[in-house]
């Protein structure tokens, strides 16, 4: 394996310059960057990225925890934050914490471990002390899509209040008055938040949420599935259903159609994290749609912002409604009056 003496002396250049040339450095002449880089392709030299790091205290690594990686959204953040973090010259190491809390803070420890610059999370519980620890110590982390409250940490997320009042007033144009959610984990601040924008929409129009109709679920296809049969197997099924989450929804849909029930005729369905699987379903799924790819990158200039001492601030960005078939057909101006929004429409 070529070594930098032996990119200096093809090059004819000393190894300062060679390093010089490597790192960017502007004091080099083209010509000699020319020289430097020809050599280094010839050769076949490859920088010693652990010595250089130990040099320079950075490892130009970002650490990423996703709850997730079956979840499609987190599939496509993770792959936003890669473009992102790859375009301003760092690697990602990408963790999948699989919603556990433990295996969260395993990971956590093992991207400590690796030195990386900084941390990404989306955190699987409401509170890590290993988490706690990394930020209390001058770890640059940002928070992605879910946060802890309390911590003093920059946050990028959506906000999805204003999309699921525009699926109400959806539903309601549509006739629909008994209105139940799957929830997420309360533990989780996406469980939360969904749950109270949903409440908070159903009382605009003298509609309650009773708990019958909350139900608690995990963010996974099991818990969307339970939880729709047991919404079945009330006294007064609901009339729609909006599931807090993709695989939650897509969980619901195989309780319906075990039922022998349709969608929309027999009861409406509508997912928060519009998925492209959603298109292809029969009927396609109304779905609120989160602007992954920019949270993504939004995320890891945050997070880069930080490590080089700079100051980031949290970031918001609104998500929006985008309707199908799912809950039925209407004129759009029927929702229009019911709620003057605008609303998104994506009907194959």
């Amino acid at each position: 394996m070529a070594s930098i003496k032996d990119v200096a002396a093809e090059s004819g250049v000393s190894v300062a310059t060679v390093s010089r040339v490597l790192n960017g450095h502007p004091s080099v002449s083209d010509d000699t960057r020319t020289r430097v880089l020809t050599a280094v392709e010839a050769l076949g030299y490859r920088p010693n990225a652990v010595a250089r790091s130990l040099r320079t205290d950075q490892t130009h690594t970002l650490g990423l925890v996703i709850s997730d990686v079956l979840n499609p959204y987190f599939t496509e953040l993770a792959r936003a934050v890669e473009e992102g973090a790859r375009a301003l010259g760092y690697s990602v190491i990408i963790c999948n914490a699989d919603e556990r809390p433990d295996l969260q803070d395993q990971h956590v420890r093992t991207l400590l471990d690796r030195r990386i610059d900084g941390l990404l999370i989306s955190p699987a519980d409401g509170g890590s002390p290993i988490m706690l620890d990394s930020a209390r110590t001058g770890t640059p982390t940002v928070f992605i899509d879910r946060w802890i409250p309390g911590m003093a940490v920059p946050v990028v997320r959506a906000d999805g209040r204003r999309a699921v009042e525009d699926l109400v007033a959806h539903l309601h144009a549509l006739g629909h008055r008994r209105l139940a959610i799957i929830a997420g984990p309360a533990a989780i601040t996406t469980g939360r938040e969904r749950v109270e924008a949903f409440r908070t929409a159903l009382a605009a129009y003298g509609l309650t949420l009773p708990d019958a109709y909350v139900g608690q679920g995990d963010f996974q296809t099991n818990s969307g599935r339970r939880i729709t049969e047991g919404f079945l197997d009330l006294h007064e099924p609901p009339e729609a259903v909006f599931a807090a989450d993709n695989l939650m929804a897509l969980g619901a849909l195989d309780a319906l159609r075990a039922r022998g029930l349709r969608v929309p005729q027999d009861i409406a369905l509508a997912a928060f994290d519009d998925i492209p699987w959603f298109v292809h379903t029969d009927p396609p799924i109304t779905a609120i749609a989160q602007p992954t790819g920019e949270l993504g990158r939004a995320a890891v200039r945050a997070l880069i912002d930080l490590i080089e001492g700079r100051s980031p601030q949290s970031v918001v960005l609104p998500a929006r409604l985008v309707v199908r078939r799912s809950c039925g057909e209407t004129d759009p101006a029927q929702s229009q009056a019911a709620r003057p929004t605008v609303v998104n429409r994506s009907q194959p």
